[in-house]
């Protein structure tokens, strides 16, 4: 270990650094290749746009050859055929009799600004004006030799009679290079007018020439004759301002552009963009060359432009050195460390092998005995919680499958809490187990295992849930709500019966599944917060105190721990957290019917205690202008019955609601029979149904059956049946006491 893995850190440190500096190098080249064919494309794009501009601007300044514009006129207008055109320089209108209306750029000032030069007999006088926001005006007048009659431009119009594009020349003023558009404009008699003239400075003609796309980087624009056009990151040569000349290559002294051109030869001989690499004196450049593209006006061939771009090849290293550096540096470390690390390898490797050894076993053993869970294997967990987890298990001598809520040992910490929970667990365990109807999610079995976890053990249903049922097929009909509820009823009056109340009667709580070939077969689950009628406090006396004094409405309302219950089916007296018997189920189970008939709750949802507030105070509003099926008159009455405020004025029990439920005459166009129970659930089996069964209540749900009102699960996103904001009230104040 001391020799081999300093050495493997040596090793590995060479070949990253070999391997770094090689991609480095082609991650560099490889960008600037990229970014040199967007630079190319762009120029490229902005030369053919600049220079398409050129044959409509001569045509629009034929009216001006007539020569009837006013002086202050004319100048608005030679300038504003300037101003925003990329690429154009100056235009210009001459006549025959020796007259030249033309724009300059001041270098003064560096303004665009209009001339008027007059031919004479004692010379050509010349006037400038300048641009104010009143308009044109007069800055300077001068006395020249000039006469645009004599120019090359003037003379090859007249001669080609139709427009022309002169070969690169060289500016008289600013001594850049460019090019011209001239055109003669002739009358209706056949005279000639004047001569109109387009100049185009080729360094202007694109942002991206004088931008190029790298520190240190050049961009030349040169015919294939080798005069350059334009080379902006390079002052003018005094042979520019001396001899008024194009200029070449050699008049620039740059040895990065001697090497291009003495690699190209006469003819760059490129008819698409292409790279070389150049060795000149100064270092080795990586050059992009290619041909810039467009037509001018009136000419069928193509420019014979080439755009080359000199990026050095240090440019391109700096990060491959400075990777380099920094490689030796972390080498350095990380060798240094190896030599540390190979010292307690050494020291611990039998050691460690020892004990992986005995953890491999006793993972094996663990393994084995977490799948095992009485006469239960655990095949699969579907769901999860802050308190437990529930695991699809199936019976190992019955093949029976089955829903195992499991909540675990640490979700009881509270030492002076846990024993009453436990016995309250096991209370209400032989209670649900022992009762049998068929509308009761059954019980099959509970218990503890060895590090003191809790399980359920209970029925798989094949079904969905009324909230789903609703939010997914909207309300039912009246027919078949009447059917839920009274299943519901059977379940409520045998809890009743055994002195528990339910207390969180609500849709989600609710699932009509189907039992062998039977449809529409309504479960209540969840007996997560039920307590005996005989001691309707019980469940919360053991662990809070009694208010010391009368509070008003709205402090029992919103009392820390005073309220158990889902906001939107809470009963009133529930809500003010007074004694209850059955009939506050049955008030939760008329919210059920409700939401069924209308797809609403009673009052809807907004802040929680504004709910719990509405059921006990606020009369519920009109139930037929939210039903938009049929709906009788007694179910509509029986609704109501079951939503008083006060429990006597509700039915005496869920048996004497069932009765009225059944009372109702139902026509036969709207009855709900088993043909009708079947189609429907034929064409619309829940998608669980096709593969895995449903599930009883997530685990959160069983959370509340076997601790309720003491742990508040931690996850921050919390299944749909999860404890509301009016329970985690509860459980905050058991937690505190």
């Amino acid at each position: 270990m001391l020799v081999i893995l300093p050495l493997l850190v040596i090793g590995a440190g060479a070949v990253v650094m070999w391997l770094g500096r090689g991609a480095t190098r082609d991650a560099s080249e490889s960008m600037a290749r990229h970014a040199l064919v967007a630079q190319a494309a762009d120029i490229q794009h902005d030369v053919a746009f600049a220079l398409d501009q050129a044959d409509p601007l001569l045509t629009a300044l034929r009216p001006l050859a007539q020569g009837a514009y006013p002086r202050e006129e004319f100048a608005l207008r030679l300038r504003d055929y300037v101003v925003g055109r990329p690429g154009i320089a100056n235009v210009s209108v001459a006549f025959p009799n020796g007259l030249m209306r033309g724009t300059f750029v001041d270098t003064r000032t560096g303004q665009l600004d209009v001339q008027e030069s007059q031919v004479t007999d004692h010379g050509t006088e010349r006037v400038n004006f300048a641009f104010d926001d009143g308009g044109v005006h007069e800055v300077s007048r001068e006395t020249n030799t000039y006469d645009a009659r004599t120019r090359p431009h003037y003379q090859m119009a007249v001669a080609a009679k139709q427009r022309v594009w002169m070969p690169p020349r060289t500016f008289f003023t600013s001594h850049k290079t460019g090019i011209t558009l001239t055109e003669p404009v002739f009358g209706s008699d056949g005279s000639l007018r004047a001569v109109t003239t387009v100049d185009f400075d080729v360094s202007a003609l694109s942002s991206f020439i004088e931008r190029p796309p790298f520190e240190s980087a050049r961009t030349i624009v040169f015919a294939s004759d080798g005069t350059i056009l334009a080379f902006p990151q390079a002052p003018l040569p005094p042979a520019a301002t001396r001899e008024n000349r194009l200029l070449r290559h050699e008049d620039f002294a740059d040895p990065a552009l001697e090497a291009l051109f003495a690699e190209l030869g006469t003819k760059p001989q490129a008819n698409e963009q292409r790279f070389l690499t150049v060795h000149a004196s100064d270092g080795d450049y990586l050059v992009s060359l290619a041909p810039v593209g467009g037509k001018r006006a009136g000419i069928a061939a193509p420019l014979d432009w080439y755009l080359a771009t000199l990026v050095p090849e240090r440019v391109l290293l700096g990060p491959t050195k400075r990777l380099e550096l920094q490689s030796l540096f972390a080498s350095g470390g990380a060798l240094a460390i190896a030599v540390g690390v190979a010292l307690m390898f050494a020291w611990n490797l039998v050691r460690m092998r020892r004990a992986v050894g005995a953890a491999r076993a006793a993972a094996r053993t663990a393994e084995e005995r977490a799948k095992e869970l009485g006469s239960y294997r655990l095949v699969e967990k579907v769901g999860g919680g802050g308190m437990g987890d529930v695991w699809r298990a199936e019976h190992r001598l019955l093949a029976r499958q089955a829903a195992i809520k499991l909540v675990r040992a640490e979700a009881l910490r509270d030492p002076a809490v846990a024993p009453k929970v436990r016995e309250r667990f096991r209370r209400e365990a032989q209670t649900l187990a022992s009762m049998r109807s068929r509308n009761t999610i059954a019980l099959y079995d509970y218990g503890a295992t060895d590090d003191g976890t809790f399980f359920y053990v209970m029925e798989l249903l094949d079904g969905v849930d009324l909230d789903k049922l609703v939010r997914q097929h909207g309300p039912l009909p009246a027919a078949r709500v009447i059917h839920l509820l009274v299943q519901a009823c059977h379940s409520l009056a045998e809890a009743h019966d055994a002195g528990l109340l339910h207390r969180d009667i609500k849709p989600a709580n609710l699932v009509t599944c189907r039992a062998a070939d039977e449809v529409d077969v309504l479960k209540v689950l969840d007996f997560g917060i039920v307590h005996t009628m005989t001691d309707p406090l019980a469940a919360v006396e053991a662990v809070l105190p009694r208010p010391s004094k009368e509070l008003s409405t709205a402090e029992r309302l919103t009392r820390e721990g005073a309220v158990v219950g889902t906001p939107g089916y809470i009963a009133p007296e529930a809500a003010f957290a007074d004694a209850i018997d059955g009939r506050a189920d049955l008030y939760s189970l008329a919210c059920v019917g409700w939401w069924l008939l209308t797809a609403s709750e009673v009052f809807p949802r907004g802040d929680d205690d504004e709910v719990v507030l509405a059921h006990a105070k606020q009369p519920p509003p009109e139930l037929r202008p939210l039903v938009k099926a049929w709906l009788p008159d007694a179910l509509e009455k029986v609704v109501f019955e079951c939503l008083a405020k006060r429990p006597e004025q509700r039915p005496r029990d869920a048996r004497a609601l069932a009765r009225a439920l059944r009372a109702i005459e139902i026509p036969a166009d709207h009855a709900w029979t088993e043909g009708h129970a079947q189609a429907w659930w034929q064409e619309h089996r829940p998608a669980q149904d096709r593969g895995a069964p449903a599930m009883p209540p997530a685990a959160d749900s069983v959370s509340r059956v076997l601790v309720p009102q003491l742990v508040e699960p931690p996850a921050p996103k919390l299944p749909a049946d999860a404890p509301t904001q009016v329970e985690r009230r509860s459980e905050r104040a058991l937690r505190r006491d």
